[in-house]
């Protein structure tokens, strides 16, 4: 495999990352809800690449200095790569107070994995995800 590269998510990214939202999830974003995404001050999303190919991505939202993650996803066939753990990196270089995100209690790969990038558990919101109801465990990490 070659380099994984990092980067701002572009115009011609969109296809890949709607294709990797279908894959990836149960309620995937709309092509126009990813569009949407690129004209927004608040809205930070980067796409990873490989042999020139999207085989992830991560979306962040930051208001006020608080980052909001939205999304992060890898294609199955290239996680546990450390493609994620990139993304997140890459995403904590922007100007943000803390970086806090919802994880279903049953994933314990993605748990771990924000674990590793030194967020917390500070909570739980009950039911707050369908097909199947489950509960997210609401992950933090201070920056400054």
């Amino acid at each position: 495999m070659t380099d994984i590269i990092i980067e701002n998510m572009k115009t011609e990214h969109i296809n890949e990352v709607e294709n990797i939202e279908k894959i990836c999830f149960v309620h995937p974003w709309s092509r126009v809800d990813l569009e949407q995404q690129l004209n927004l001050d608040t809205s930070h999303f980067a796409v990873a690449t490989v042999d020139e190919n999207v085989v992830g991505y991560m979306g962040l939202q930051i208001f006020c200095g608080e980052g909001y993650v939205t999304n992060v996803a890898v294609l199955p066939e290239y996680r546990r790569m450390g493609i994620a753990k990139k993304l997140i990196e890459y995403q904590m270089q922007n100007d943000m107070s803390f970086i806090s995100l919802e994880v279903r209690e049953s994933n314990l790969p993605a748990i771990k994995l924000y674990e590793a990038c030194g967020f917390e558990n500070v909570g739980i919101r009950p039911k707050f995800y369908s097909n199947p109801t489950e509960n997210a465990i609401i992950m933090t990490k201070i920056i400054r």
